[in-house]
């Protein structure tokens, strides 16, 4: 019984070591929102887009400047005008307007922007010059733009007025003088830049299909917008020339133009 009572003691301190778990160990309690907050899961990233990669944007034609400077354009100018479309070109109109659908390109073969304006200017042909064109009309020739040498751009006319220019042609189309086309006054690389810069402003506006030289305009009289009611009245031009044309039409090529006829 003594054996009994010492083994006791020592099995339960056995079992205290091998099967019976630690005590919890209990912290302090702490005050309710001292701990910081669980942070957030991460957001699943969104899946991989495969994107076809993007055109750059068309240019954009910087604006031009034009200055207007307008000839004289009165009651008898607007008579003579509605004459011309009538007898020329056999259309019956109450105002003298047009809807452009060409440019012609000219040269005033005058050395200064201020006498080609001068010719202009005068609502009649000035009696003794250019016998041929004053007995088809007494209505003076004019156009509806000057380009200086030094590329500004003078208005005269506005766009949809009519204008005597081209035979056959007034009534569609948009005339351009370029200062100068002489030996002495050549078109010159500032022209080339106006003109083509000018007829892009236009072609934004109008339905410009036909961008010509004065000098090919011949090449439209078996065409629907050559309108003249006389098969002998025309002139021979030269104007302002197929080295002034080409370097024009490279710069507009996008435009896709139509072509100028074949004689």
């Amino acid at each position: 019984m003594r054996r009994l009572a010492f083994l006791l003691p020592l099995a339960l301190c056995l079992c205290s070591r091998n099967g019976s778990p630690e005590p919890m160990k209990v912290s302090p309690s702490e005050p309710p929102g001292s701990r910081p907050a669980p942070a957030p899961a991460p957001a699943p990233e969104p899946p991989l887009q495969v994107r076809e990669p993007s055109l750059p944007e068309p240019a954009q034609a910087a604006p031009i400047r034009i200055v207007d400077r307008p000839i004289t354009w009165n009651a008898e100018r607007r008579r003579l005008s509605l004459e011309y479309l009538t007898l020329r070109h056999g259309l019956k109109a109450d105002e003298p307007v047009i809807a452009p659908v060409m440019v012609v390109l000219h040269a005033t073969e005058g050395a200064t922007l201020a006498s080609a304006f001068h010719t202009f200017d005068p609502v009649r042909m000035p009696a003794g010059e250019r016998p041929t064109l004053a007995k088809a009309s007494a209505l003076n020739v004019s156009a509806h733009f000057l380009v200086d040498r030094d590329g500004t751009l003078v208005r005269v006319l506005p766009e949809t007025t009519f204008a005597r220019h081209t035979v056959g042609l007034n009534w569609c189309a948009i005339g351009v003088e370029n200062v100068g086309g002489t030996p002495k006054t050549p078109l010159n690389e500032a022209q080339v830049r106006a003109s083509a810069d000018l007829v892009r402003h236009l072609a934004e506006r109008f339905p410009i299909r036909h961008v010509i030289g004065h000098h090919e305009y011949l090449a439209y009289r078996k065409t629907p917008l050559w309108k003249e009611t006389s098969t002998t009245y025309y002139t021979i031009k030269s104007d302002p020339g197929a080295p002034f044309m080409q370097q024009v039409r490279a710069r507009l090529t996008d435009l896709k133009l139509e072509p100028v006829p074949s004689p």
